[in-house]
């Protein structure tokens, strides 16, 4: 092969890979509306990108590289449906794509206007999303189709063995088909309560990679990346959500700090002994930009107040006690629109620094008395950083070894246990 043969199929390598990366959901979601069916568009798609590959090496990249993945898929799809035509409904789909896919037809060698290809990835969300699906199955298969994460990936993010997270998606995929979940986006009231399910869907995927709840590995970066590209989506998809900006500026402020929350060898470092000069600015600059936008539209939400304690995070300076109150005040709005235990044990946190330990000790009594919350890994340990400020040793020691125990991320494991050392051995 000469040089320029050799450019020519990097070049078709690097634009499929590209393509794959940056449309894969949009042509997914197009071809689900055509053939209605998830693991047939699924199929189609993957056959498309092989085909990209194979042509574009010989051929070149063509102008318009997501509208001939687009085409292929669809041609894909109506090979895969004639040697199944036995089956009736897929008998009828094939009867429609080939209407489609005439000569004459207007579509036969395009994609569908930009606007419906978005409502087609915003159909998708919702489907991913349904509340039909259990929660850990909307999270995979919001992965595997819209983010385009392999089985095999999403399984090692969550510690799960690859052939029971492939189980956990073929489910789901059948619980839409079994259950005839439509493909489309909700209307009327039932729509701010369907996207409320979507934004905590991506928040659980964004919490699962900043914080992991297991592993050797304080975060996931991405799970994170997907998080924050998927909720970016959302944003394109419905621009008048406040809460979908907000989930995205409270991602972005969050992630900021990725490099600086470990240190060379992988060890936790707190937030008042991060170097600072390692924050990401862009990923700053993009949150709060997300964070005012979401505010203009004055519609308060959770998302929208987490993203302003995030940013008065990255604003505060170690133990200033005022920045501390500004951060418990935001708290305490937070419980007050969306009551939460979880909310409360972070609000005592920041009484504690603002106000001193006894303070947030008071605020965390009621919550260490009850016995929903005795497995709750970060109320014992706030509770014995609080009473490690406190100057009570042996209760700060009883606390630690408490939340040791009941932690099962080895870098936290790790921070607790020296922190534990300090107080036994100082």
């Amino acid at each position: 092969m000469t040089a320029r043969n050799g450019d020519a199929s990097s070049a078709g390598d690097a634009a499929a890979v590209k393509v794959f990366r940056d449309e894969r959901a949009a042509v997914l979601a197009t071809l689900i509306r055509y053939v209605g069916d998830f693991q047939l568009a699924e199929e189609a798609v993957q056959d498309a990108f092989e085909s990209a590959l194979v042509t574009w090496r010989r051929d070149g990249v063509p102008a318009n590289p997501g509208a001939w993945i687009t085409v292929a898929a669809r041609r894909r799809a109506i090979d895969r449906l004639r040697r199944e035509r036995s089956v009736a409904d897929r008998a009828e789909r094939l009867a429609a794509l080939l209407r489609l896919d005439q000569p004459e037809h207007p579509a036969a060698d395009q994609v569908d206007e930009a606007d419906e290809i978005g409502d087609d990835r915003l159909r998708l969300i919702f489907t991913c999303c349904h509340p039909a699906l259990d929660m850990p199955a909307r999270v995979a298969l919001t992965l595997r189709m819209l983010g385009g994460l392999t089985t095999g990936e999403i399984a090692r993010a969550f510690l799960v063995a690859e052939p029971t997270m492939g189980k956990r998606i073929v489910r789901a995929k059948r619980k839409i088909a079994d259950a005839r979940i439509p493909y489309r986006v909700p209307a009327g009231e039932d729509l701010p309560g369907r996207v409320r399910g979507v934004l905590r869907v991506l928040y659980l995927i964004f919490n699962e990679g900043y914080s992991a709840g297991t592993g050797d590995r304080l975060v996931r970066g991405e799970l994170c990346d997907e998080a924050i590209r998927l909720g970016r989506l959302l944003c394109e998809l419905m621009p008048g959500e406040p809460e979908a900006w907000g989930l995205v500026g409270l991602m972005t402020l969050h992630d900021a700090r990725r490099a600086a929350r470990v240190d060379g060898l992988g060890g936790y470092v707190a937030l008042p002994d991060q170097d600072r000069s390692l924050w990401d600015e862009d990923r700053i600059t993009e949150g709060m930009r997300a964070l005012e936008h979401a505010v203009r539209f004055g519609r308060p939400g959770p998302y929208q107040l987490q993203a302003a304690i995030a940013a008065a995070h990255l604003q505060t300076s170690g133990d200033d006690p005022a920045s501390w109150a500004r951060i418990a005040d935001l708290y305490e709005a937070l419980d007050a629109l969306t009551p939460s235990p979880v909310v409360r044990v972070n609000h005592a946190a920041a009484v504690g620094f603002a106000y001193g330990a006894a303070a947030g000790l008071e605020r965390l009594a009621p919550l260490l008395g009850d016995p929903a919350l005795e497995r709750y890994q970060p109320l014992h340990a706030t509770h014995a950083e609080l009473l490690r400020r406190a100057g009570e040793v042996t209760g700060a020691v009883r606390a630690y070894r408490r939340a040791i125990d009941l932690s099962e991320n080895a870098v936290e494991r790790a921070e607790l246990v020296r922190r534990l050392e300090s107080l036994t051995t100082g």
